[in-house]
């Protein structure tokens, strides 16, 4: 055999199987792996994840997913959502909250003592009396108020803008308006007021770490073995500044509801 082709082939060999064995190392990967942290990886056991991004599903779930429940502005999708409890004391935090939140967004049409005479009344908006004599909102549930908030019906748009938790206290702040507690009327602050004139910043919103990591929130209950966040971490300092301002909160069960907007 002709020496000259053997040593092409040798040498075109030897330069594909480097080529190949090159390929096959890390060092050619586009940056591909790096050091960094992925999605609800840390660091050690002994650090929580990262908060989720913003606008992400809320960690604490919902008591109606959208799965369950469309937000379709149906008579008969309200209806379904008639039997969810509420699971917010009216307690004055929330009747301070739930005024707030109806100050903004529902005094306009409702009117500031729920009887239909808002502003909105004065350019062509039915009024729409949901605390006075004869209204039909006092035969309506909670859960009812609450999934009409959530999906809007008629001339009532959605005011899912609101959140979960939120709601439920507007919902205890009608309550208020209908006779069954003492709430204050009108406007809670000045034009342009801010500080505790307005509602407090998102509870649901990812800004702490994930509460499956020490069990806050819809997920808290008696301390167990293997639960409790390792002193001086992140987690536990979040649970002894908060300790104090979710006592409040406690429901009949051993659960709690995440604390939702309004000073604490």
């Amino acid at each position: 055999m002709n020496a000259r082709p053997m040593r092409w082939i040798q040498r075109y060999g030897a330069l594909s199987f480097l080529v190949i064995a090159l390929g096959a190392c890390s060092w050619f990967t586009d940056f591909k792996e790096q050091p960094k942290i992925d999605p609800w990886e840390t660091a050690s056991d002994t650090v929580p994840f990262r908060g989720n991004p913003q606008n992400s599903v809320s960690v604490y779930g919902s008591a109606v997913p959208n799965y369950a429940v469309s937000h379709e502005r149906f008579p008969g999708t309200i209806d379904s959502m008639s039997a969810v409890p509420n699971p917010v004391t009216a307690d004055a935090r929330s009747l301070n909250n739930g005024h707030k939140y109806y100050a903004i967004n529902c005094a306009v049409c409702h009117g500031d003592r729920g009887i239909g005479d808002g502003p909105a009344t004065k350019y062509g908006m039915p009024g729409m009396n949901i605390a006075g004599p004869g209204a039909r909102a006092l035969a309506y549930t909670d859960g009812y108020i609450w999934g009409m908030i959530r999906n809007g019906r008629g001339l009532m748009p959605t005011y899912d803008r609101i959140e979960e938790m939120d709601r439920w206290d507007v919902v205890n702040y009608i309550r208020g308006l209908q006779g069954r507690y003492q709430v204050a009327v009108g406007p809670v602050g000045l034009p342009g007021e801010t500080g505790d004139k307005v509602p407090g910043p998102s509870q649901m919103g990812p800004t702490r770490p994930s509460p499956y990591y020490h069990h806050a929130g819809s997920q808290a209950g008696p301390d167990t073995p293997g639960t409790r966040a390792q002193a001086g971490s992140p987690a536990a300092r979040s649970d002894s500044t908060s300790g104090a301002t979710t006592s409040g909160r406690q429901s009949a069960s051993s659960t709690t509801t995440p604390e939702q907007g309004g000073e604490r």
